[in-house]
């Protein structure tokens, strides 16, 4: 399966935002400042272009998809008859990873994609590895019972500082699926309309 490996905090730094991709949100904050190449990247005057790229790919290290996925997301989100880009971050928010750190039983998207991997979870009582599924209404996600002893998943249950947004319902460690996403849902600094433009030059 297709996926970067590579180093994470260089794609924050290339946005120059911190995407949640790495735990240390301290380390992250001193790090963003600096470029990414040798001393730091010059800066200057970014075209419409550039903006439109830059939020698109954005939205691609902070989901976790490459550009074939990303691609066939706006596609689908372009045939709905609601506002393409709400749609887009919809599909984005539904991806199993996705919610598994919605829910807090992940530090990050990365490592939620990697528990889904390893089929740590459920979906419906049925095993579920494919960190991509997208989630439908009613759904219940389960984390496995000996799973639970894994002390990254044990430490953020014990915790439970996760504020879990209104389209989720989470007891434990079982969740269900109250409605499909919405705008208001996702807190991200996310100008979707960017990334529709880019996509529809």
């Amino acid at each position: 399966m297709a996926r970067y490996t590579g180093p994470k905090q260089r794609l924050q730094r290339q946005v120059g935002e911190d995407l949640g991709l790495k735990s240390n949100a301290l380390k992250v904050a001193r790090r963003l400042q600096i470029r990414p190449g040798f001393h730091g990247a010059r800066r200057r005057k970014v075209s419409d272009y550039g903006n439109q790229l830059r939020e698109k790919q954005k939205v691609k290290y902070m989901y976790g998809v490459l550009e074939k996925q990303l691609h066939r997301l706006y596609s689908e989100a372009s045939k709905n008859p609601l506002a393409t880009g709400t749609v887009l971050l919809s599909l984005l928010e539904r991806r199993l990873d996705s919610v598994m750190y919605r829910l807090g039983w992940a530090p990050t998207r990365p490592a939620a994609r990697q528990l889904v991997n390893h089929g740590h979870l459920t979906v419906n009582n049925k095993k579920m590895d494919i960190p991509s599924y997208s989630v439908k209404v009613g759904d219940v996600i389960k984390i496995k019972d000996k799973s639970v002893t894994i002390p990254v998943i044990a430490d953020l249950l014990k915790e439970d500082t996760a504020i879990v947004p209104a389209w989720l319902e989470k007891k434990a460690t079982i969740a269900k699926i109250k409605r499909l996403p919405e705008r208001e849902d996702i807190s991200e600094a996310i100008t979707e309309q960017l990334i529709i433009e880019f996509y529809s030059r």
